[in-house]
């Protein structure tokens, strides 16, 4: 009893602030007007939504993937939206090499870097697993080791300007499912990576922000393909998906939810996990953090 006396109100508290603070801040496209944006994976899909959202809220782009052709035509419309600059860095994120120096040079373009945008996915087939382990390396190197070793190129840069960094996840990331089972795995290690650097950025006052975005089925070419004949769900419109992932980052949220079901944000936010995470903080010597 004593304990629910001493600990009950501010973790009530903490848990009111954390659903309802965030949804309740609005969101303005100024927000973006002069901001250096990164976008991976930004030749068709999500990322090319993102890079034109960006382009028309007057953000300056730099984007990345590794079609040229495509790319080309997606930083010059960036230009006819109203970017002040965009341009792009073709490579492959299953190079780590590539995707460290893509980060220097994309800051080398802008002149600094203020939101870290993190959506590119290598190709995964949905199929039974069927102990294809260079798949199951690949899908870690490209969908979540790249992820990492982008956001640490940025960190830097990010910390100067009080920046965000916002990684484009999924469902499958949260709860489990069949046919996907390496694409799963990445994605649940995102989750695992940069939930934990979120929470060691407050321990320690680093203001950066990291929102996980957890999309359900969207509409891109790729996965309307892929799911072809195996799934029968409604799938969002990629254009507002892209949208609400950008939102989400300007206003520093932790996690953003857009899925066709109205339940899923409802049904996959984990308030359990929350309070453990949030009380398993007590165990810590947190002076030892702050100090180092």
């Amino acid at each position: 009893m004593a304990f629910m006396k001493k600990y009950l109100p501010p973790i009530l508290g903490f848990f009111l602030a954390y659903y309802y603070y965030s949804a309740n801040e609005e969101f303005r496209p100024e927000m973006l007007q002069g901001k250096k944006v990164i976008v991976t994976g930004a030749s068709k899909g999500i990322g090319e939504q993102m890079a034109y959202h960006l382009a028309k809220m007057g953000a300056h782009v730099v984007v990345t993937a590794r079609s040229k052709e495509t790319l080309e035509k997606v930083v010059s419309h960036c230009l006819e939206l109203g970017a002040p600059s965009a341009h792009y860095i073709a490579g492959s994120m299953e190079n780590m090499t590539f995707a460290e120096q893509f980060v220097a040079q994309a800051g080398k373009l802008m002149g600094g870097l203020d939101m870290l945008i993190l959506n590119h996915i290598t190709n995964s087939p949905m199929n039974l697993f069927s102990g294809d382990i260079h798949l199951v390396r690949r899908s870690m190197e490209v969908n979540f080791l790249s992820y990492v070793v982008l956001s640490v190129a940025a960190l830097p840069m990010l910390k100067q300007s009080d920046g965000s960094i916002v990684v484009v996840s999924s469902m499958a990331g949260k709860m489990t499912s069949p046919l996907i089972a390496p694409y799963s795995a990445s994605k649940f290690a995102l989750d695992g990576f940069f939930s934990s650097i979120r929470m060691e950025h407050s321990m320690t006052k680093v203001n950066v922000s990291i929102t996980l975005c957890i999309l359900g089925l969207i509409n891109t070419d790729t996965a309307m393909k892929a799911v072809s004949g195996i799934l029968n769900i409604e799938a969002s419109p990629k254009e507002e998906c892209a949208l609400e992932i950008i939102k989400g980052g300007a206003l520093r949220q932790e996690e953003v939810y857009y899925d066709s079901a109205i339940w899923t944000n409802l049904l996959l936010r984990n308030p359990g996990r929350k309070l453990l995470e949030f009380l398993s903080l007590r165990r810590y010597s947190l002076d030892k953090f702050i100090k180092n």
